[in-house]
């Protein structure tokens, strides 16, 4: 049996950076995954990911995405590739919203995030969202935060790049590998796959939607896996007023509405049009049996509900669709906690739809509790133990004492 220091299981962004960054600092590390990363199954692909500092999410993790952005830049230097693109984020919001950002107050926290780590931001008015962005349709109540130094990441490109890394530093990527079971003891886990059987000191679990069905017992019932489309719409002849030197990033609390909307600007030109997209939580799936197509009626009750009545100049011709997994928890917070079976064995769900734009400091996060014992970042909201009134989750093991 082939031993390792440490074994990552699940390369996506959070997998990646995990065994890029232990790689970095010598480790003897395995990274696991069942397809070829990056690859459309999951919950890491799509073209675009925002990325933003201030967090509506939670002040807390402001600390995290200022970290991961300079990594990116980091990570751009070594490799020539382009990653992380700073045109902007404009979060608009009113008193009438209706829809739901992850958690209450969503855009008072982002302001307040912003105030409290420093991060330079504005606050605009419904005329002045007018005058910069013609194609939003604003109403007279809503108003805007605008930051410049947030934007968008390549999200494939980006694991690509950390792979490359990591194969560079010594990492053994074994892809097209599934694994079955994990079992940990008091001296190493092993994980047996379709292929081999391994051994580690310690093993990361970075699987997200399949994390769910491998846990085992009540930590299982901490996620619930959601199917989200994704869609391209043309937008003609107004490239221009959508290219990313006019059009920003945006996220969308909308009124009347259970969720808003996010998009992108026009990254390709003409012709690959804008990104925009809802969230829904209606009914679960699982990573093994969810419908991966995006119907005809998907794709018009979109653009009638969600695109036209906000986004002038944008037509129903749908370019592209793709669908993506959201493992998301009760909180929509994170997990990055100790199994409750094993402090061998780390949780990594940093997940809830929210999760890519912090994934290289919870790398190096990883890689520090591997080697050290211990981080410098404050992972202590992201405990499991929180669920356990709920979920009945063990008092086992946390790496947060």
């Amino acid at each position: 049996m082939k031993h390792f220091d440490a074994i990552v299981l699940g390369l996506g962004a959070m997998g990646s950076s995990a065994v890029y960054q232990l790689a970095k600092r010598g480790s003897r590390v395995l990274g696991l995954d069942q397809y070829s990363p990056p690859h459309d199954r999951g919950s890491s692909h799509g073209e675009t990911r925002i990325t933003r500092l201030a967090i509506g999410e939670g002040a807390h993790y402001s600390p995290l995405a200022l970290r991961s952005h300079e990594v990116w830049r980091e990570i751009e230097r070594k490799t020539g590739a382009s990653l992380l693109t700073q045109i902007g984020c404009l979060v608009i919001s009113s008193p009438a919203k209706t829809s739901f950002t992850h958690v209450e107050g969503f855009f008072q926290n982002t302001v307040a995030a912003a105030r409290e780590h420093g991060i330079v931001h504005e606050l605009l008015d419904a005329k002045e969202i007018r005058r910069r962005y013609p194609p939003f349709r604003i109403g007279n109540d809503e108003l805007g935060y605008f930051e410049k130094d947030a934007g968008f990441l390549r999200p494939e490109a980006c694991i690509r790049a950390e792979l490359a890394l990591a194969r560079q530093h010594g990492a053994l990527i074994h892809t097209g590998e599934k694994a079955l079971a994990f079992h940990p003891s008091s001296g190493r886990v092993t994980v047996t796959t379709d292929q081999a059987v391994y051994g580690a000191d310690r093993l990361i679990l970075s699987a997200g939607p399949w994390l769910p069905g491998l846990l085992g017992g009540t930590l299982d019932a901490c996620f619930r896996v959601f199917r989200q489309a994704l869609f391209w719409f043309d937008i003609g002849s107004q490239a221009a007023t959508f290219s990313p030197r006019c059009f920003p990033v945006f996220i969308w609390e909308l009124a009347g509405k259970p969720q808003g909307i996010y998009g992108f600007p026009a990254i390709d030109g003409a012709e690959g049009g804008i990104k925009v997209a809802t969230e829904h939580y209606g009914s679960t799936t699982d990573a093994s049996t969810v419908d991966r197509n995006v119907a005809p009626a998907e794709i018009a009750a979109m653009h009638r509900d969600y695109v036209e009545p906000y986004l002038a100049g944008v037509s129903d011709r749908c370019i592209k669709t793709t669908t993506c997994l959201y493992t998301v928890t009760s909180d929509f917070g994170f997990v990055i906690d100790s199994h409750p079976d094993s402090e061998r064995v780390l949780v990594v769900s940093p997940c809830s739809g929210h999760g890519f734009k912090h994934s290289p400091a919870i790398g190096e996060a990883l890689a520090e509790v591997v080697i050290d014992g211990e981080t410098r970042f404050d992972l202590s909201a992201f405990s499991a133990r929180r669920f356990a009134a709920s979920a009945q989750v063990a008092s086992g093991a946390s790496l947060h004492g």
